[in-house]
């Protein structure tokens, strides 16, 4: 393996152009926070002009794929949440595209938690997901809040249906991994020991076909709802950073740290 990134976002490409980008803040369950988005999509970036590269595997250093946002950050920031969610969120969009727009197919592997706009989006915007069996996925946002964001309110009802997206951000029910697979969410589930394993073969396959062929495949099944998810981004962005500014926001941000019910007021 060639490392080419370091950091909190971790790069590398082997000879044979699978590459490996490994989120890498595990003290904060590799929760997003503004240098760790740019640090990401520079990573992304450089994988973008790798001639050699034939597929992207996404992996989350520690037990978390990714929890999300980093609501710690998020909290202190106060009143000035909002301006610090407007360049939050327009990092992150930055990152769902460049991983949609990726030439080369993204293999996401997922271990304990992939949660909000940051863990769920990435799962909405990779080509695969495997899955450890213990592996859980919820979309948080409504919960702490906020709303959807990453694009995933387009990806998420293309790949799993309106209905089911509609309880998914209503509700937020936490899904195992066995039940993402059901709905389509997830490609497959593998025990939790074999996730890395089964990941980096499933990308040796993939890099043993046809590079051209297996990126253009994945340019026209994207480009059906990739100029709605392009337009649908700044949309996003703008309520993200409206709601963040309310009091339930702020509510919904303690009450995640402090692990308990959040009591919404409607302001």
């Amino acid at each position: 393996m060639k490392l080419i990134e370091t950091g909190p976002a971790l790069l590398d490409l082997d000879e044979d152009g699978v590459a490996h980008l490994r989120l890498n803040r595990p003290e904060a369950a590799n929760g997003m926070d503004v240098p760790f988005l740019r640090a990401l999509y520079d990573a992304i970036m450089t994988a973008h002009g790798q001639a050699g590269l034939r597929v992207l595997v996404l992996t989350g250093e520690g037990p978390h794929f990714c929890a999300g946002g980093d609501v710690k950050t998020f909290l202190g920031k106060g009143e000035a949440l909002p301006d610090y969610l407007r360049e939050a969120t327009a990092w992150l969009q930055n990152v769902a595209q460049g991983l949609l727009a990726l030439r080369a197919p993204v293999i996401a592997a997922v271990q304990g938690f992939a949660a909000g706009g940051g863990g769920f989006g990435l799962v909405c915007a990779s080509d695969i997901v495997i899955a450890a069996a213990s592996a859980k996925f919820m979309s948080g946002a409504a919960r702490a809040g906020m709303a959807p964001d990453a694009g995933s309110s387009v990806t998420l009802a293309q790949i799993v249906g309106v209905r089911k997206a509609m309880e998914i951000f209503l509700e937020n029910p936490t899904l195992t991994a066995a039940e993402a697979e059901r709905i389509g969410l997830v490609t497959r589930v593998v025990p939790d020991d074999q996730l890395r394993e089964a990941a980096f073969a499933a990308a040796r396959k993939l890099a043993a076909g046809a590079p051209l062929a297996l990126g253009a495949t994945k340019r026209l099944v994207w480009s059906g709802l990739g100029n709605r998810v392009e337009a649908q981004l700044p949309e996003e962005a703008r309520t993200v950073a409206e709601l963040s500014g309310t009091a339930d926001a702020r509510e919904g941000l303690a009450a995640v740290i402090e692990r308990r019910k959040p009591t919404f007021i409607g302001r």
